[in-house]
């Protein structure tokens, strides 16, 4: 099946990514029903305990299709660049219980023929169960995901976030596009989505609705929304998945450039081959992140690496004169 999006001129100027941390949650059960489709095993299996421990943890997994799909209404699209979870959930506990139904029906019934147990019991309850799923996510998030996961997986995205600014800036929206992922195509106004499920071609106009981008740690490839009103949303794989399953240690550095710059400066440029967090380069140098601001002061003071901030996030990276510097 193909998805179209038509974009005018003012759709492609109002068109934006945005980090999720809820969408992030809510993708990131995938790994406790399908682990062996992503990467990041090791580093769930190290949250597995906490995961656990959780009593909704058994409601979590049904919320997952044998087919990998969600329900549309746990993952609202953002309306600002990066949200905060609550605020997020927010818009969850507010959906509308009479269309809870349809929604279960729509993620379930095409794959799986049926609703799963611990949601058909619920189903006819449907505001309790809206609560209780949001409360569910809640104590994941809280438990599980905010102190062991989100902060190295937020870098990532934010890092990707910077990339994808640069090919607009240098490449255009085209090129943009095509960098994007191989299942979207862009051509004379139309930006088609490739899906592996439904017959035929679906248009939407998106008509000043606006389009939203967001980078995401559990996909195989570009996804949108399954329901019949097809948010402008996409959903695609974001770059450097290879950080978030990296040992800590960094890559080696030249002897001439460790003289050069010392020992702890060579370091942390070898690292940023992608744009980082200062607390992921803390993680991985084994230090602290004040330590780590001070040597990425002197670096950004000399041009050796430039800085973006995202949100509350601040991301460096290596600049054109530092890959110089550092050679192939």
């Amino acid at each position: 099946m193909a998805l179209k999006f038509r974009l005018g001129l003012a759709d492609l100027a109002s068109a934006y990514f945005a980090c999720s941390p809820l969408q992030e949650a809510v993708l990131s059960l995938r790994m406790w029903t399908h682990p062996g489709h992503y990467p990041h095993g090791p580093a769930f299996e190290a949250m597995r305990p906490a995961f656990e421990a959780l009593p909704a943890a058994p409601l979590l997994r049904a919320l997952v299709a044998g087919n990998k799909y969600v329900p549309d209404f746990l993952t609202p699209r953002p309306r600002v660049p990066f949200p905060e979870f609550r605020a997020e959930l927010a818009a969850v506990r507010a959906f509308e219980p009479a269309l809870l139904r349809r929604e279960l029906e729509q993620t379930f019934l095409p794959h799986d023929r049926e609703l799963p147990p611990l949601l058909a019991e619920r189903a006819d309850r449907p505001q309790a169960l809206i609560a209780e799923l949001a409360d569910a996510l809640e104590a994941y998030w809280t438990r599980v995901l905010e102190p062991a996961w989100w902060p190295r997986a937020r870098s990532v995205l934010h890092a990707d976030i910077v990339h994808r600014s640069r090919v607009l800036a240098e490449r255009g929206a085209a090129g943009l596009f095509a960098d994007l992922d191989h299942l979207l195509h862009w051509a004379d106004g139309v930006l088609t989505i490739d899906r592996a499920w439904g017959d035929g071609e679906v248009e939407v106009v998106v008509d000043r609705r606006g389009l939203t981008f967001l980078p995401t740690c559990f996909a195989r490839g570009a996804l949108t929304a399954i329901g019949p009103d097809l948010t402008p949303s996409i959903t695609y794989l974001a770059r450097g998945q290879a950080n978030l399953t990296a040992a800590a240690d960094p890559p080696p550095t030249d002897r001439a450039v460790e003289q050069l710059l010392g020992t702890p400066k060579a370091r942390l440029l070898a690292l940023l081959h992608e744009p980082t967090a200062t607390t992921e380069l803390a993680r991985r140098l084994g230090v602290t992140p004040g330590a780590v601001s001070q040597h990425l002061a002197v670096l950004h003071a000399t041009r050796l690496v430039t800085r973006a901030r995202h949100g509350r996030l601040v991301l460096y990276a290596r600049s054109p004169l530092a890959d110089q510097l550092l050679g192939p």
